[in-house]
């Protein structure tokens, strides 16, 4: 009897950490990951005096593109012949998310992917890569995710 009973308790105290949720600031989670207050993401390519290890994040030459792989805000310097920035396969990092942002004001920055298609957020129609920051339009700063197949950007 002793033996049933404690598995029966097993069983409800696996069941309530399989759903279980987590919050920040609140006592009541909502979500899985339930934050009630300011979020702050790793940042890459902003000189911050007050953060260590900060510097510009050049492009790289063609065949050469500089790798994105690390940071949530990513503030892409491209140069003139060093342009070329690349996204990891799209595969490999479902549901990865990046704010990619061009701060020159004269050379685009060109985003490509070890992997996955890119598809504007209002289209099933793949993008021809590379794609395109430009230097001076509201296509400077875009968001793009990983399907976990393919990268889907929004402007």
């Amino acid at each position: 009897m002793r033996k049933i009973l404690y598995t029966l308790l097993f069983i409800v105290f696996i069941s309530n950490i399989a759903t279980a949720q987590v919050g920040i600031n609140t006592t009541t989670p909502l979500s899985t990951l339930d934050i009630n207050g300011n979020l702050n993401v790793k940042e890459i390519g902003i000189v911050n005096s007050n953060v260590a290890g900060s510097a510009v994040f050049y492009g790289g030459s063609p065949g050469s593109a500089t790798p994105i792989d690390d940071g949530v805000y990513i503030s892409l310097t491209p140069t003139s012949g060093s342009d070329e920035f690349i996204l990891p396969n799209a595969v490999n990092v479902p549901g990865r998310i990046y704010m990619l942002r061009n701060v020159s004001n004269s050379i685009n920055a060109k985003i490509y992917s070890f992997g996955g298609q890119f598809f504007a957020k209002d289209s099933s129609t793949a993008t021809t890569s590379p794609l395109s920051l430009s230097a001076t339009t509201v296509t400077k700063t875009i968001i793009i995710v990983s399907d976990g197949q393919n990268w889907t950007y929004f402007f």
